[in-house]
């Protein structure tokens, strides 16, 4: 339930912020190569490089239909009509792109004219485990598109080497779609090196299912980068989230993790015990000093775990957010207590001094101790230089959020063990010495000439 963002982008282009132009009057660019437009119900078919594809309205791939895309295809979305990418329960995306041949999906709108919300964005609903009565949810933002069911191996197929950008348009008041909604989906489905950019919602949010995933990330958003919800249950490895301290939610706050069993924190089964691990999340204070823009400061929490999620989250960076961590509400209190929640090999630097850890109930709750406990291997800094991120990591335009030579999340042996399932990574955040974001990430969408 978030903004429009039809006044935000007028007010920000006056204030010389540069979501985008103020107008959606501007004359989309002139295409160079044929545009073959998609509607309604598309049957099996495969999408070519060669062509520049429009999505006009809610497109959906229907049950026993399998939609291709080749590497190095662009698909742009119309944003008079909301034009959206749903994957039914039963069809299937393949849209694997490759590190030098990345899949475009973007605004429709030229060069210096794009902003969030010009589309819709991409969803996938597959008939894995949720905990939304009778089984069954229904995608929030419109389109018709239910999600969840028994099968947990569920496969909608394969998104890999793929970019989202300007999505998350308000289809109706506070109520926008996210850059890719990932319903139910089942784990023989593989998402890897997706990026999702400048979205008008959340950039990755899961209701329910089973898919583990890997390199996200989660890019100048407008709300909260990884938000898990209604039974989520998978392994998410390696992803970044780099806040923009322009651009938030204006009615909410936007958070790096945002976490929920459901909307009203009951105890439905299956629970999100969704785990993260090796991921970094830079908010908006690049230094303590770091001045927020007036249509940035909700920007609130790099973790926000609350009505009884027992999400759990291993070697990952909080860096630069006004609260660092916060564990709200007796029920994911106590998951903690259980250890079914679990916060290890955590780094949390930049955040003002008393923000670091925090709880939300009048119950007394002690999270400070056993966070800080050795056997946690957590770790709190003043600034985020202390851990070899500086104003290179938090450059907006072309950022390099590996950690400078010397850095404390590149020692070994500060690393906490992770669950069985994840990949041995000798160092905490989303980066090692390599930098997985070479060659098919784009920082600067704004300017590119599709």
């Amino acid at each position: 339930m978030r903004l429009s963002f039809t006044s935000l982008a007028c007010a920000t282009a006056l204030l010389g912020i540069g979501l985008g132009g103020c107008t959606k009057s501007d004359t989309p660019p002139a295409p160079t190569k044929p545009v073959v437009i998609l509607s309604a119900s598309i049957p099996t078919q495969t999408l070519t490089a060669g062509n520049t594809y429009l999505l006009k309205g809610f497109v959906y791939v229907d049950a026993g239909a399998t939609l291709t895309i080749e590497p190095g295809t662009v698909i742009k979305g119309d944003r008079t009509s909301s034009g959206t990418l749903i994957i039914r329960q039963g069809g299937k995306l393949l849209a694997n792109g490759t590190a030098e041949k990345p899949i475009v999906f973007t605004s429709n709108f030229a060069p210096g004219k794009r902003n969030v919300g010009d589309w819709g964005g991409v969803i996938v609903c597959g008939k894995a485990p949720v905990n939304q009565p009778g089984g069954v949810g229904q995608v929030e933002g419109g389109p018709i598109a239910a999600y969840g069911g028994t099968d947990a191996a569920d496969n909608s197929g394969s998104l890999q080497y793929v970019r989202i950008e300007y999505g998350g348009i308000a289809l109706l008041a506070n109520n926008e779609i996210n850059g890719l909604t990932i319903a139910g989906v089942g784990a023989g489905t593989t998402i890897s090196h997706v990026q999702v950019s400048f979205c008008g919602d959340d950039a990755f949010e899961w209701f329910g299912g089973t898919v583990n995933c890997s390199y996200l990330v989660a890019h100048r958003g407008v709300d909260d980068m990884f938000d898990t919800d209604y039974g989520y249950s998978g392994q998410v490895q390696f992803a970044l989230g780099i806040a923009d301290p322009n651009n938030s939610d204006q009615i909410g706050a936007s958070n790096g993790f945002e976490s929920d069993n459901d909307a009203t924190g009951t105890s439905n089964t299956p629970q999100t015990r969704a785990q993260f691990a090796n991921v970094t999340l830079l908010g908006p204070l690049a230094t303590l000093t770091t001045e927020v823009g007036p249509f940035g400061n909700t920007l609130t929490n790099g973790a926000l775990l609350r009505r009884n999620t027992a999400q759990s989250v291993y070697n990952t960076v909080l860096a630069g957010w006004p609260k660092g961590l916060t564990l709200s509400g007796a029920a994911s209190e106590a998951n903690y207590t259980a250890n079914v929640l679990q916060l290890q090999g955590l780094a949390v630097a930049g955040t003002p001094a008393g923000q670091v850890v925090n709880v939300t109930t009048t119950t007394g709750f002690d999270l400070v101790s056993p966070f800080l406990a050795p056997s946690q291997a957590n770790q709190v800094s003043p600034e985020n230089t202390d851990l070899g991120l500086g104003a290179a990591a938090f450059s907006l335009a072309a950022p390099n959020p590996v950690p400078t030579a010397g850095s404390p999340l590149l020692d070994a042996g500060k690393v906490a063990p992770l669950p069985t399932g994840f990949q041995a990574a000798p160092f905490r955040g989303a980066f090692g010495t390599a930098n997985w974001l070479a060659g098919w990430a784009n920082f600067d969408p704004q300017n590119t000439p599709y």
